[in-house]
């Protein structure tokens, strides 16, 4: 086991001092820090980018190769909100007060903080991939932002926000919330350099920030998931829902995803609403005219090859429902996009 204590002042020395204990290449680029492990210690990388008004972002993406404990001293400089969600393994975490430790599976949420002086324990299991996405917020400098209204927040929240000196300890742990997944794969993939890179970043960072705010105000609210599905069924749902994704254009029908997946259609159905707030031919139907819009936007295919294309067989159709959805004709779209070149 392998126990790393950090005392930190500022965000970035929670990076270099994970490095000071397991060595590994740190490099700054553009004001990300990234540090890339391949020994006895771990594999993988972390990577830590600041943003302005006291926001800034941690992610892991690590196979440890020993169980870890980061022992996080709630500075009195810097003891940040932390919203922590694992799209990838599970991890552990108690207060220095505390004996017992709770667990934050995969697609849970956790979000804390400390009192000044207090301790926060943080354990990784060994032999483990894992994919730990952390956004830290210093109080005393997210609430100089113009944009800033904690009052719109629940009351618990509002006064975890308010405490810019750090009298208190909170933590809520959340349930399962599988959008988050996606919010955090979609940051991963942006693309680019310098201050665009950082710019994107940035915006998915604060819908993912939203994402966990939601969250907790559903819990507050009593809002958990159907009964009638349990935790695995929703991770197949998921997996269901990233499929159409990929491949729009196959054929789908209720009874043939049905029988594949082994899930009633009834579980479908309100897997489907409580994960995308549609139904299973809705989110198809959404899924097919986005990619289509796409198409039009980003390819020379003609209308009818990009109605076929994404999986509708009737171009009157396909222009009826992009109508009713974008409120524009895909002919009047396409007009559009050709006089603004």
């Amino acid at each position: 086991m392998v126990e790393i204590e950090i005392i930190a002042d500022s965000p970035k020395d929670l990076i270099t001092q994970i490095h000071d204990v397991t060595g590994g290449d740190l490099v700054t680029d553009w004001n990300e820090s990234s540090l890339r492990i391949n020994n006895e210690f771990a594999t993988g990388l972390i990577r830590f980018i600041p943003f302005d008004w006291g926001v800034n972002l941690l992610d892991f993406e690590l196979k440890l190769h020993k169980e870890f404990i980061l022992k996080i001293k709630a500075d009195e400089e810097y003891n940040p909100i932390r919203f922590l969600y694992p799209s990838l393994g599970h991890l552990k975490h108690r207060f220095g007060v505390q004996n017992e430790e709770k667990t934050i599976d995969q697609f849970q949420s956790l979000i804390f903080t400390n009192k000044t002086g207090g301790y926060n324990y943080i354990s990784f299991p060994k032999n483990e991939s894992i994919d730990i996405n952390v956004i830290q917020i210093t109080r005393r400098h997210f609430l100089k932002k113009r944009t800033t209204n904690v009052s719109t927040l629940s009351e618990k929240l509002y006064d975890v926000f308010m405490d810019t000196d750090h009298e208190n300890r909170f933590s809520n742990y959340g349930t399962l919330n599988l959008k988050m997944a996606d919010l955090i794969r979609d940051l991963k993939k942006v693309k680019g350099k310098g201050m665009l890179r950082i710019l994107k970043i940035e915006a998915k960072v604060y819908e993912i920030l939203s994402h966990h705010i939601q969250q907790h105000n559903r819990i507050l609210d009593g809002k958990e998931i159907p009964n009638a599905i349990d935790k695995t069924e929703l991770k197949i749902i998921r997996k269901i829902g990233n499929n159409i994704l990929k491949n729009p254009a196959k054929e789908y029908s209720l009874e043939q995803i049905s029988e594949k997946y082994g899930l009633t259609q009834a579980k479908l159905q309100e897997g489907f609403k409580f994960l995308y707030k549609r139904t299973v031919t809705e989110y198809i139907r959404h899924v097919r005219l986005e990619s289509a819009r796409n198409m039009l936007k980003n390819t020379d295919l003609n209308i009818s090859q990009v109605v076929y294309s994404v999986g509708f067989s009737s171009r009157s159709y396909f222009s009826k429902i992009f109508k009713e959805k974008y409120d524009i004709t895909p002919n009047q779209f396409k007009k559009n996009l050709l006089t603004t070149v």
